[in-house]
């Protein structure tokens, strides 16, 4: 008999949070090294966003030229960065092999994020609706 309901379970996540916000080039770095470790299942970012445009104040509608917002290359692909990253989720596709997931990552930040970081395990993205979201006619 299978099962029916394949993502019941949720699975891990790995977060790092470094010690402070990171550069477009150190985030392109980080990115590109952690897509190589082996069931890395996917990567989200979370930060300090970096807007276009200038959305209040007598300067609104004015383009912002931040350094920071740039297009970095990831896996092969042109991204726009908007936001400056603070947070790096890594979701690790099978609990077993968690642990040696988690070994290659610290040793990839203990290289790229010399400045410090903390690596924490668990679960931070919804991976199933919220009765909001069953409401609102959406999926995760």
């Amino acid at each position: 008999m299978t099962s029916t309901n394949a993502e019941s379970i949720p699975l891990p996540e790995v977060l790092i949070f470094p010690h402070r916000l990171l550069s477009a080039d150190t985030t392109e770095k980080l990115l590109n090294r952690i897509y190589e470790v082996p069931h890395v299942r996917q990567v989200n970012v979370s930060g300090e966003g970096l807007p276009s445009r200038v959305s209040s104040g007598p300067h609104t509608g004015l383009p912002v030229d931040h350094p920071q917002r740039k297009v970095i290359s990831v896996k092969g692909k042109e991204v726009e960065l908007t936001l400056q990253v603070g947070r790096i989720f890594v979701e690790i596709d099978d609990i077993d092999n968690l642990q040696g997931a988690l070994d290659e990552i610290e040793k990839i930040c203990q290289e790229i994020l010399t400045f410090g970081f903390n690596l924490e395990v668990g679960r931070y993205s919804k991976y199933r609706p919220t009765v909001t979201d069953y409401k609102k006619g959406k999926r995760c």
